[in-house]
């Protein structure tokens, strides 16, 4: 049996992805002749053909996928060792983490709170949209995704998905509306302007499934796609935000806005994702306990 060339594997993850040879040789700075001349040796080594002619590109067979499949895990597992054995004994570690660009900072930062101020660790926030997350998590460029949104999954998915808190869904407004804290469920709804988030997230799926149900017509005021914009639009007075409390968490404990009614049965949930990894960083394996024990 042939010794697997990881070299030429390389190379055809890179024909794979740009689905031309031209493309490919272009970026590996190769002749295009020199560059199938070695596909082929990839192939003959492993006894089948991995790209069919579809019009002026390369498509890859089913054995194509399947080498592609495990070309990718081949180079993870290679990238994760030379970044771990890398750090390995030096002085500070580094958490990269990766937070979808809505998610609420206050609970992004009670999440990382006990790797804060610590001299031995350096945390590193990128933040983004989802999609372009789970591919910097794939490519191991963060360790950790935050998000309150399930990522897409099958039985080939890499992803692992830690449940960390289900937060209550709040009434928010300013104090001047506090004379409305007590009234009915159905008239604070019906009567007041409302701030929420836009039509794509779940939080305001399960609003929409509210209202639809009370049979009560909402009166928009404002929406966005950003929780931190929602508590801006809170603080501004532009109606009543329905928003989680952690979010408001420090205009609560101050007075600025107040809490006039809970949304029994809405919870606005948060997610930690991560990869199958031969060398996970152990400081995600540390927040996610630390976490975990305060729920318990």
């Amino acid at each position: 049996m042939d010794v697997l060339n990881l070299h030429h594997l390389r190379l055809f993850r890179a024909v794979a992805r740009d689905s031309t040879l031209t493309g490919a040789a272009r970026t590996l700075n190769l002749s295009q002749s020199a560059l199938s001349s070695q596909i082929k040796t990839l192939e003959a080594s492993l006894g089948h053909d991995l790209f069919e002619r579809r019009g002026r590109g390369l498509a890859l067979t089913e054995a194509g996928r399947i080498a592609l499949d495990h070309a990718e895990a081949i180079f993870r597992t290679a990238d994760d060792l030379t970044a771990t054995l890398r750090n390995a004994g030096t002085g500070r570690k580094a958490l990269r983490v990766g937070a979808l660009a809505t998610l609420s900072r206050n609970f992004q930062i009670g999440f990382l709170e006990p790797l804060i101020g610590r001299s031995d660790v350096e945390v590193v926030l990128r933040s983004g949209a989802q999609a372009d997350l789970l591919r910097a998590l794939e490519a191991l460029s963060v360790d950790v995704v935050l998000t309150n949104l399930v990522p897409a999954r099958d039985a080939s998915s890499p992803y692992l998905v830690h449940s960390l808190s289900e937060q209550p869904v709040s009434l928010i407004g300013l104090p001047s509306a506090a004379g409305s804290a007590g009234r009915p469920l159905a008239d604070l709804l019906a009567d007041e302007p409302l701030i929420l988030p836009t039509p794509e997230s779940a939080l305001r799926a399960s609003f929409d499934a509210l209202v639809e149900q009370m049979g009560i017509p909402a009166k928009i005021a404002a929406e966005a796609d950003d929780m931190a914009m929602l508590r801006l639009l809170a603080r501004a007075g532009a109606g009543i935000a329905v928003i989680p409390p952690i979010v408001v968490r420090d205009e609560l404990s101050t007075g600025m806005l107040v809490e006039l009614g809970r949304l029994e049965g809405i919870k606005e949930e948060f997610f930690a994702v991560t990869l199958h990894r031969r060398f996970p960083n152990p400081l995600v394996a540390e927040l996610l306990q630390t976490f975990r024990n305060r729920g318990d």
